[in-house]
């Protein structure tokens, strides 16, 4: 009983830290591209899913 406790215990925090490390990716990468190249994507983005940027 003690080991599925602790089990349930570290289980809790897994989301967590896998939002910290996902948004940490997130960050990272798109510090490293030019921000014409942001925008780009997003534009096409607004568009693929037809909303209207202009």
């Amino acid at each position: 009983m003690t080991t599925l406790t602790q089990t349930r215990s570290s289980l809790r925090f897994a989301p967590a830290i896998f939002v910290a490390l996902l948004g940490l990716g997130v960050i990272s990468l798109t510090g490293h591209v030019q921000a014409a190249a942001l925008h780009d994507a997003a534009h096409d983005m607004r568009h693929a899913t037809g909303f209207p940027c202009h």
